[in-house]
């Protein structure tokens, strides 16, 4: 019954006409970036999060998280019709749902990846309704011994699962969390690795690393590449699977929401990696898994269900105890601070309209998302003709402009600049961002909580180990490291031994 009364509440500040507007907005822009290549998710947040300071904090949230689920839906658009993702959690999907295409069945393609996505979102988006009040709660009882240890844990479990090796994605988070310590210690009134710039006095802008990390550098990047395909596909029919192909591709949907569900609460695991091992799956369980890669229905709905499930339970550690989990909850986390709500656990006392009115904002969003990707498909393919040397400079000057409009500040478009360029510089050196971005946005927090405590036990470091739940957290966080750094060490030593072989 609780649970009903607040998705009740949810349900009368999602229904605003304001509200609807935004979420449509958000999913459309979702749907838009998915499909065209280069523009993921984590550049359109990090642009449009200056222009979300005049929002009401629930609309912007909405509008941003729309963005975000949405994209993993437009990207399977372009990967059926062109064998070229739009979004990375769609590479999979290009195995067999371009085959599908070719074979003449983009149609029934297309409806299995919306029909997979949208049971998957409504299923990922029940599961954290479900679990936002037990986890909350628990939170609630959280210290700050506790909540250090939280933290530390998810940026640990956030470097041991990226793709880049252990010690490039250690050092990017340290990075990040040297950036969130420049400006005036709070505490002391001492300012710190200001270089003697009182523009750095109050530290650096959240939106200000983000669109330099992710737009500037992402669209650097996308200008080296080459122009973008070649050819479009014409005509797409049959926008509806038959019975018998709603029957086979209905266990792949449900193995991929499941396992979905699941990735997509670790931290640093995302979309991406759900559909990789959902597709794995299929190559285990699927009755049919000698047909994949030649155009399996369960090549498209095990990794799409498994994609957008994924993006919705990505939402539970970040809203329930402030914990983003990959780079667009990051940035999330980082509008919320923006709008003055401390993230966390208190979201849900605090500001439960926003809580659940975000929620049931995702079940709209999710019925939104499949209305534009079948009869707009049409549309979205023609967007595709649209050369990037015309659309990076108005993506360009849109960055510049909003962080300028944030603070009326040259300095942080100048900070936009040299992030940008230090950005591509990670790119090319394989450093993956999300370390640094999440060192960056929890930083200041692990420095607040790691205070506390020993205020509270008078300097005692044992004080974390004195608390269960706290010691617990920080075993299963050396444990995971030294897993990760024994398998790396053993790796060194194998490429060695084989070049000295």
């Amino acid at each position: 019954m609780e649970l009903l009364s607040h998705l009740a509440l949810g349900a009368s500040v999602a229904f605003t006409l304001q509200n609807l507007f935004y979420a449509f907005v958000g999913c459309l822009l979702g749907t838009l970036i998915g499909i065209l290549p280069g523009l993921g998710p984590l550049a359109t947040i990090a642009i449009l999060l200056p222009f979300t300071y005049g929002l009401d904090p629930t609309a912007a949230l909405i509008m941003l998280a729309g963005i975000y689920y949405g994209s993993q839906y437009g990207g399977s658009t372009t990967a059926i019709l062109l064998n070229l993702p739009g979004e990375t959690s769609s590479v999979v999907t290009v195995i067999d749902g371009h085959k599908m295409a070719q074979d003449g069945r983009a149609g029934t393609a297309l409806a299995t990846a919306a029909i997979s996505s949208f049971v998957a979102g409504c299923v990922g988006t029940l599961i954290l309704a479900a679990f936002a009040i037990p986890l909350t709660r628990v939170a609630l009882s959280f210290g700050p011994a506790e909540y250090f240890s939280l933290l530390m844990l998810g940026l640990v479990g956030a470097v041991v699962l990226t793709p880049s090796s252990l010690i490039l994605s250690l050092c990017m988070l340290v990075v990040g969390v040297l950036l969130g310590m420049i400006g005036t210690d709070v505490s002391s009134g001492v300012t710190r690795f200001t270089f003697g710039i009182s523009d750095l006095w109050d530290g650096i802008d959240f939106v200000v690393v983000a669109v330099g990390m992710f737009a500037a550098a992402e669209i650097v990047a996308n200008l080296t590449h080459a122009e973008g395909p070649k050819s479009i596909t014409s005509k797409v029919s049959n926008l509806w699977p038959t019975r018998a192909e709603f029957r086979r591709m209905t266990p792949s949907m449900f193995r991929g929401t499941a396992l979905g569900s699941l990735v997509g609460i670790l931290p640093g695991a995302g979309a991406a990696l759900a559909s990789f091992m959902a597709y794995t799956l299929e190559r285990k369980f699927s009755r049919h898994a000698d047909e994949l890669g030649h155009g399996a229905l369960e090549g498209v709905a095990g990794p799409e269900a498994a994609n957008n499930a994924a993006a919705q339970t990505a939402f539970i550690p970040t809203l329930t105890l402030g914990i983003p989990g990959t780079g667009s909850m990051a940035m999330l986390l980082g509008a919320m601070m923006i709008h003055n709500i401390q993230p966390g656990p208190q979201v849900m006392t605090q500001n439960p309209d926003l809580f659940w009115g975000l929620i049931v904002s995702m079940w709209i969003g999710n019925l939104m998302l499949v209305i534009l990707n079948l009869p707009l498909i049409g549309l979205w393919v023609r967007l595709l003709k649209v050369p990037y040397k015309i659309l990076f400079p108005a993506i360009l000057m849109f960055c510049c402009v909003g962080v300028y409009s944030v603070q009326s500040s040259t300095f942080d478009v100048v900070l936009v600049v040299v992030f940008g360029f230090v950005g591509y510089i990670f790119r090319k050196l394989e450093c993956d961002p999300l370390p640094l971005m999440l060192g960056f946005v929890l930083g200041p927090m692990l420095e607040e909580h790691f205070r506390r405590a020993m205020i509270l036990s008078k300097g005692d470091l044992m004080f974390f180990f004195e608390r269960p739940v706290s010691a617990v957290m920080l075993s299963l966080a050396v444990i995971m490291l030294l897993l990760v750094g024994s398998s790396f060490i053993r790796k060194q030593r194998r490429e060695k031994l084989s070049v000295e072989a």
